[in-house]
């Protein structure tokens, strides 16, 4: 039996479950679709002046548009890790890099740690997932034996592999990455249109806008923006065609459509952008891990609103289970808490109940962990990771006044740094109490 490695302090916040989203009624479906290493700049609801993504955008109007989100880590495999687990990826053994770069060959994630979709298929739901894996290509660690019952998917990012896969076969070698958006849409409308009788789960990871960036003949010149605007506007609409396929099936109302990036702006992909953030994916600093993120349920979160709350991709999974009436309690063994935070009052719009998370971990995406956030304030124990020039200490931001974290105001807040020092200590000693070994295929 797979078990749960969790944080206990959390338990009163994370696993309340009234059944506030249900009602009595079906349970809802839950879509949650990721762009890969699209920048908090990229969209046009998120103030890129050239590229448009109408579609995104009217998703944005119809829920809630998030401008405090963070991606679980600040690149690809941690971040996945923590999306799908709800935990921080250093407690399931994660150290640095990723899936054929820096970790070693083999590794992945942990098949102990319980995913989102083997907790989503024990509750009733179909599961599906399309798109880009990156958490372990030996048979053990593959998405169909991590809860996943129909899958198509790239084992790695698409500059590192030039196979497609199906379950345990391969279906294309090589694939033409000029395509990819279209096939993994197109799985999973398939996916959509069979499935409409019983609740699901759809996780569609795209590999858009990840380099090596190409266009789809369809769509190459299309965009005001190159051929980086030519992906992000056919991803764009790709996605408009999977919401036209919700709408068709008459699931529109009965469906949580989440979408996020898994991280800030690759550095070799110089048109992406994490404005008016600095650092960008591998990074500590705010670019590296702020990312577009909406989230839509028709009648329960109010449309047409903007959060600043900070919230995380590891409070997606309790979330979603508390929305979906799921109690994570009955699927795990020992103490089932987690480090992600029921944050569904918060998107929802409710007045007078606090906001679950207050604080947070960053990690950089081959050092480990680098800064803490609480509310406003950022701390760097570390200078030299903020990209600070001097002698080693700490280094404070206050992200309220100083959004580019560029003023180091440490020694103006001295009890501010040894408060944040504390917690950082006491959140990270409890991760080291409680983690698990990185899968390691036999």
């Amino acid at each position: 039996m797979k078990t749960y490695y969790l944080l206990c302090s959390f338990l009163a916040v994370t696993l309340a479950i009234p059944d506030v989203a249900t009602g009595g009624q079906r349970r809802p479906n839950v879509v949650l679709i990721m762009a890969d290493d699209l920048g908090y700049h990229d969209l046009s609801c998120y103030g890129h002046p050239r590229i448009r993504t109408p579609v995104l955008d009217r998703l944005a109007r119809e829920g809630v548009k998030l401008t405090s989100f963070h991606a679980g880590a600040t690149v690809c495999t941690p971040s996945r890790m923590a999306l799908l687990t709800g935990a921080y990826p250093t407690r399931l053994g994660w150290t640095r890099g990723v899936v054929g770069y820096m970790m070693k060959k083999g590794q992945g994630l942990n098949p102990e740690a319980l995913t989102m979709a083997e907790i989503f298929k024990a509750s009733g739901y179909r599961t599906g997932m399309f798109g880009k894996w990156h958490l372990g290509d030996e048979p053990p660690l593959r998405p169909h034996r991590q809860g996943f019952e129909s899958t198509c998917y790239l084992n790695k990012s698409n500059n590192q592999t030039k196979e497609l896969w199906r379950d345990d076969e391969v279906i294309a070698k090589p694939f033409d990455n000029r395509r990819l958006t279209e096939i993994f849409t197109t799985e999973a409308i398939k996916f959509l249109q069979t499935n409409e009788e019983r609740p699901f789960f759809l996780y569609l990871p795209y590999t858009a806008p990840h380099f090596p960036v190409q266009a789809h003949p369809e769509w190459k010149g299309k965009s005001r923006f190159g051929v980086f605007g030519d992906v992000v506007e056919e991803l764009d609409h790709r996605i408009g065609q999977v919401l036209d396929t919700l709408k068709e099936q008459h699931l529109e109302k009965d469906t949580i459509v989440v979408f996020l990036s898994d991280n800030g702006p690759e550095p070799l992909t110089r048109e992406s952008k994490a404005d008016p953030f600095r650092g960008r994916k591998w990074s500590a600093l705010e670019g590296g891990t702020r990312v577009p993120c909406m989230v839509r349920y028709p009648g329960f979160i109010k449309p047409g609103r903007e959060s600043a709350a900070l919230i995380s991709a590891i409070d997606l999974l309790p979330t979603l289970a508390h929305a979906c009436g799921i109690d994570l309690r009955k699927h795990s063994k020992g103490s089932p808490v987690i480090d992600g935070l029921n944050v569904w009052p918060t998107l929802r719009g409710k007045e007078g109940i606090p906001h679950a998370r207050q604080d947070l971990l960053y990690w950089h995406g081959g050092d480990g962990f680098q800064a803490i956030r609480m509310g406003s304030w950022k701390l760097f124990p570390d200078r030299r990771h903020a990209g600070l020039k001097g002698a080693p200490g700490p280094a404070l931001f206050n992200l309220e006044k100083d959004i580019e974290e560029k003023i180091d105001v440490s020694m103006d807040h001295p009890e501010r740094v040894s408060t944040l020092q504390k917690l950082a200590e006491r959140r990270l000693s409890g991760i080291e109490k409680n983690k698990v070994a990185l899968g390691q295929a036999k």
